[in-house]
């Protein structure tokens, strides 16, 4: 176990079973934030995915405001809930919940999903079958029933993260040398080895989340996931993406409910992976933190298309007008003296800019 594994587990010494308690076959932590509607949703087919399985299901409430415990509660009386006072981030909130775990396997689950009635029967007879692996996680579905292509992937090793940040994976889908960190290039309806699942399901071994010692709480939202399956891999655990089952995914719906920047948070979260793992490379690091401002920018700019639009459309209008006032006042379009271009241009979409 590496230094970075051992100070995780130093912080979260209780991921023992708690010994006066009675066994369950799985305990399901959801870390829930402003999304009741959602959290409620997946309470409800988590009901109908536990049928014949002893099941214990953990919320963890990450300070929201808007009544989620208060509402589902008396709705939920099996649920264990618990109240923090602040949102603490994705990861130590999980991780709060851990030493109340009873199960063998512990299943960490987003709470905009949507839980198949046989999932976790599968997922539970796969962990059975294969004491090799450390995690596994379903196939992810878009709520259109597109394939989520996040919920199974490579680490972002150099080449890997260089291909993802710079558009080489979206414009080679189907090539092992350019797809990997997506692994677009390999069949969603197979079964095999992965790097790492999405944090959306994550269905975990407890003797291998206690070799690693669960979440690292440095990482806030996003890049937790990836860091725990990297440090149960190099703990020399398999994990899987197993295809036989599926859930819905609502993507992102706790980041829309909140004032965090989700572009900004996820690639800040990716430098933090690098430089924990690959942090001997300062090229790499450069590049990647070069890439990311260029996709941040880009992410920047497809969210404020039709402002940006506008803005582009009165740039060119008011130089237009310009054209038109010379050609109507001297007769010529471009009727300034020589020297006045292209000044009288810049000069004015500079002002119109301001």
């Amino acid at each position: 176990m590496s230094s970075s594994d051992r100070s995780t587990a130093a912080a979260h010494p209780v991921l023992q079973a708690q010994p006066h308690a009675d066994p369950v076959d799985v305990s399901i932590i959801i870390v829930n934030h402003n999304v009741k509607d959602f959290l409620y949703q997946c309470l409800r087919s988590l009901e109908r995915a536990s049928a014949g399985l002893s099941c214990q299901v953990l919320v963890v409430d990450n300070a929201s405001t808007d009544g989620s415990v208060a509402y589902l509660e008396p709705l939920f009386p099996t649920v264990e809930f618990i109240r923090l006072d602040e949102n603490i981030g994705f990861g130590r909130a999980n991780n709060a919940a851990l030493d109340r775990a009873r199960g063998d396997f512990l299943l960490f689950l987003n709470p905009d999903t949507l839980v198949e009635e046989r999932t976790l029967a599968v997922m539970l007879d796969y962990m059975r079958a294969h004491p090799e692996v450390g995690m596994s996680g379903c196939k992810v579905l878009n709520p259109d029933g597109t394939f989520q292509l996040a919920c199974r992937r490579s680490f972002p090793t150099p080449w890997a993260s260089f291909c993802k940040v710079f558009g080489l994976q979206r414009l080679f889908p189907r090539s092992p040398l350019f797809a990997r960190y997506n692994q677009t290039f390999r069949n969603h309806d197979e079964t095999h080895s992965v790097d790492a699942v999405s944090g959306s399901f994550m269905f975990t071994r407890r003797s291998a989340l206690e070799a690693v010692g669960g979440f690292d709480p440095v990482f806030f939202m996003y890049g937790e996931d990836l860091d725990l399956c990297y440090r149960i891999s190099k703990a020399g655990w398999k994990i899987a993406y197993v295809h036989e089952t599926s859930l819905i995914h609502f993507k992102g719906e706790s980041t829309r409910r909140s004032s965090l920047d989700r572009v900004a948070v996820f690639y800040q979260a990716m430098e933090l992976f690098v430089r924990k793992h690959h942090g001997r490379s300062s090229l790499f690091v450069l590049l990647l933190r070069l890439g990311i401002l260029v996709r941040s920018a880009l992410a920047y700019a497809n969210r404020r298309r039709r402002s940006l639009g506008l803005m582009l459309f009165d740039l060119a209008a008011i130089n237009a007008a310009l054209l038109v006032a010379t050609r109507l006042r001297f007769g010529s379009y471009f009727g300034f003296p020589p020297y006045a271009y292209p000044a009288v241009f810049v000069a004015l979409t500079a002002v119109t800019l301001v």
